[in-house]
């Protein structure tokens, strides 16, 4: 059977085109190509990471210009070209809770992790929207389900928004929860006034780098800088602000990163002075490349084994990888270019695992 005609040229770059302006608030350095508000999300004190309009990190630099970003969609890099469909053979039912210093995680697919400890269930930058977009019908599109059913989960007690890129940032999903398990968010400055102008029922409450919030059962949340940047839209580059999260329990300290570039490691090194290493670090190891538009927010698997190192985690979880494509790298890279820097490092790949949605990995209460 022969086959059908390609589309013309003309009709697949405009295809593209729509494509690379839906993504702009997810991976383009000049924000996105739809409006989202002009307006400050926040208004406060100048410090050294917020200048009275739009946050920045004195140890980052800053995103790319259109340009950059236009050079990378239609300069000739190479994009490999993921499956419509990659679905995982995995599907978890977590348990209502888990109790004690034993920690379960559910890697629900892309950057959203369900982590259950200490008698409370929380979720880390939830998605389970279709397309991480600001838009319904164009933009990048998971290739599997989520690893856990929206129905198949526990009550939902804390939801850590990391910042407002729209793979992080789902506020349909986080309408979802509030109206099944009402839990309560914690995110940096200026997000919640994002998710309460789609839903005022959220229970969005925002915090600075360097604060430390109670969460019950003998718990507490920091957030900590990070090397990225934020938007919704073309007109509110970084006037939100974005964190990485040290979950401070009894049985260890576990550190987590929505996104972030490597950089010079600083930002990783000053977590271990700070906190004295951690019992689990959960870290990003895809959309990375092209390495010259990537590398100042994303970094690639051997710098993730890097911060490892930096911040002193016994042990690492990978996540931001195999769900939705938003870089050029092909769909099962990340997870070997990981194997390999394990390898060169001399570190078993047990201790840092890259799993598929559904998957489960529980630390046990005895090597708290």
């Amino acid at each position: 059977m022969s086959k059908p005609p390609a589309p013309p040229r003309s009709k697949l770059n405009r295809r593209r085109l729509l494509g690379v302006l839906a993504s702009l608030p997810v991976i383009g350095g000049a924000g996105g190509a739809f409006a989202y508000r002009s307006q400050p999300y926040y208004s406060g004190p100048v410090s050294d990471h917020f200048d009275g309009t739009r946050f920045f990190d004195p140890h980052g630099s800053p995103p790319k210009a259109f340009t950059d970003l236009l050079r990378w969609q239609f300069g000739g890099d190479e994009r490999a070209r993921w499956p419509e469909s990659w679905p995982s053979d995995h599907a978890d039912v977590p348990p209502p809770r888990v109790d004690g210093d034993a920690v379960r995680l559910s890697y629900v697919g892309h950057a959203t992790i369900l982590m259950q400890t200490r008698g409370l269930n929380i979720l880390f930058d939830p998605v389970w929207s279709e397309r991480v977009s600001p838009v319904s019908f164009a933009g990048p599109k998971r290739v599997n389900a989520p690893g856990i059913a929206f129905d198949a989960l526990p009550k939902i007690d804390l939801v850590l928004v990391s910042h407002g890129h729209y793979d992080h940032l789902d506020v349909e999903t986080l309408s979802r929860l509030q109206a099944v398990h009402q839990p309560r968010v914690i995110t940096p400055l200026g997000q919640d006034a994002i998710m309460k102008a789609h839903d005022p029922a959220i229970r969005a409450e925002a915090h600075d780098w360097g604060d430390r919030i109670e969460i019950g059962n003998g718990m507490a949340v920091h957030l900590a800088a990070m090397r990225h940047w934020t938007a919704r839209g073309l007109f509110d580059r970084n006037k939100a602000l974005w964190a990485a999260f040290v979950i401070e329990a009894p049985g260890g300290l576990v550190y987590h990163i929505g996104d972030t570039g490597y950089g010079d490691g600083h930002h990783f090194r000053e977590a271990k002075r700070r906190f004295g290493g951690f019992r689990l670090a959960i870290l990003p190891i895809g959309a990375y490349e092209p390495r010259w538009f990537m590398r100042d927010q994303h970094m690639n698997p051997a710098e993730a084994v890097q911060v490892m190192i930096d911040c002193g985690a016994r042990r690492a979880l990978a996540h931001h990888w195999g769900t939705v494509q938003l870089t050029n790298e092909a769909i099962e890279e990340p997870r070997l270019a990981l194997h390999a820097a394990l390898a060169e490092r001399a570190i078993a790949p047990d201790l840092f695992r890259a799993i598929r949605p559904g998957e489960v990995w529980e630390l046990p209460a005895a090597e708290a």
